[in-house]
């Protein structure tokens, strides 16, 4: 039997690049903590994450367990064998079995229902919602620190759509920081769907079956239960899947729905609205329809339009909205944390979210890259796809408007690197990476937000 560098090439250089990117969580976990212990201008407990050292075990230990075994040994199999639509109600269940079963290693409240009403998140704040349409126009008037009556860091660091879900969810009778999180968990799990059509529309269904136990047993579901974040990366997640869709020659009407999601996903989280390099990429791949079909491009602008349209008229004006929160960041501990440190720290935090197979798989991803040139195949439409989402990760970063908190605030662009594991050979044995990463740093740390 020929040796393993023989039987899979590439494979030693994938090692590589996986050892370099846990050297550099190391590196950030030492650096960081001299940093803290000595200056004090991190704000966070345990760097580069926003955590405490708390190993643990809890209710919903045997079930993550259990989960990762099933995935890691049968997942690549079933996923080749399944009908289409099968996988894509698979993938939900077992990601959302994955993530509520990660939550509850923390508890019920602590895991799930008391994340979301901590004095700085959203449900703190439904009173001040009881007239929207005077919230919206007022909404501006509370963001900067020193105002009257100041918005919490959460709802004062986001256009108000974020806040308006939880309002509403509490309007029509599933308040509560439990429902709150049941929201988040349920719709969370459906951005590895997302991205999965996306992938099979714009590469090929072969990368998006090896592409799909990656996507659910991500070590990111960690933060996705229960996080806003994880709804806000489902939310861009399906705006580029939609997109997907309409440019690959399916039905036109997906690009106003496209365009919709895009406009809430920019009103949902100012920092999203770099999502528009990730659907870039998606046209650049379907240019050849886009160019033959110009009204795409006329319903996405019409369907993007329609939330802004809707803010706009309600009170809220989002440019300003974001130049006041650029204000109450530098205000805040935004002003003090480090940018030298944490502009390559935020990277190991994004390793942690996505795990060593990812690392290997974005080496492989600029293997195929060049290839669009010369031989375009389904590996560099996809290594399009992952290389756009890795820019907008970048621009984020070097930003410096994202200083800490990157493994919850990055969950939508990281969502986007995952698929650069199907590229990867030996999927079991990343896979395994993949979950015993997740299953450590659930168990040893008490992630918080």
């Amino acid at each position: 039997m020929p040796p393993l560098r023989d039987r899979y090439p590439g494979l030693r250089a994938d090692l590589c690049a996986a050892s370099a990117a846990a050297l550099l969580v190391l590196v950030a976990v030492l650096v960081g903590r001299h940093i803290q212990d000595t200056r004090r201008t991190l704000f966070v407990h345990w760097p580069p994450l926003f955590a405490d050292w708390d190993p643990h075990l809890g209710p919903g230990t045997p079930a993550a367990v259990l989960v990762a075994v099933a995935v890691v040994a049968w997942g690549p199999a079933v996923a080749a064998r399944l009908p289409w639509r099968g996988l894509l109600l698979a993938a939900w269940a077992t990601a959302l079995a994955w993530t509520w079963s990660l939550a509850l290693v923390d508890g019920w409240r602590r895991g799930v229902a008391g994340r979301l009403t901590t004095r700085n998140e959203y449900l703190t704040v439904i009173g001040r919602f009881h007239d929207i349409p005077a919230a919206l126009r007022d909404f501006t008037q509370h963001i900067v620190s020193g105002s009257p009556a100041p918005w919490p860091a959460h709802i004062a660091g986001h256009p108000p759509a974020a806040t308006l879900t939880f309002v509403l969810l509490d309007r029509v009778g599933l308040g509560g920081g439990g429902w709150a999180g049941a929201w988040c968990v349920t719709v969370g799990a459906t951005a590895c769907v997302a991205v999965l059509v996306a992938v099979r529309a714009l590469a090929d269904e072969r990368l998006a079956r090896r592409a799909a136990p990656f996507l659910v047993l991500a070590p990111a579901a960690v933060w996705v239960g229960a996080s806003a974040d994880g709804y806000f990366a489902a939310v861009a997640a399906w705006s580029v899947a939609l997109l997907a869709l309409a440019v690959t020659g399916r039905s036109v009407a997906w690009a106003a729905g496209s365009g919709l999601l895009y406009g809430l996903t920019c009103y949902l989280s100012y920092g999203l609205t770099l999502f528009v390099l990730i659907g870039a990429a998606v046209v650049v791949t379907g240019r050849r329809r886009v160019r033959r079909r110009p009204v795409l491009a006329l319903l996405f602008a019409a369907g993007a339009a329609v939330v802004p349209a809707a803010f706009t008229l309600a009170g809220f004006d989002w440019w300003e909205g974001y130049r006041l929160l650029v204000t109450r960041y530098y205000q805040g501990v935004g002003g003090i944390r480090p940018y030298g440190y944490w502009v390559w720290a935020n990277l190991a935090c994004t390793v942690l979210i996505t795990g060593l197979a990812t690392t290997a798989g974005l080496r492989r991803t600029g293997v195929s890259l060049p290839r669009r040139r010369t031989a375009p195949t389904a590996e560099s439409r996809l290594a399009l796809l992952v290389a756009a989402a890795l820019l907008a990760l970048l621009a984020a970063d070097l930003s410096g408007m994202s200083k800490a908190e990157t493994e919850r605030i990055w969950l939508p662009f990281a969502m986007w690197l995952l698929p650069a594991c199907a590229l990867l050979p030996r999927p079991r044995a990343w896979l395994t990476a993949q979950a015993a990463l997740a299953l450590l740093l659930n168990h040893l740390l008490l992630t918080g937000w």
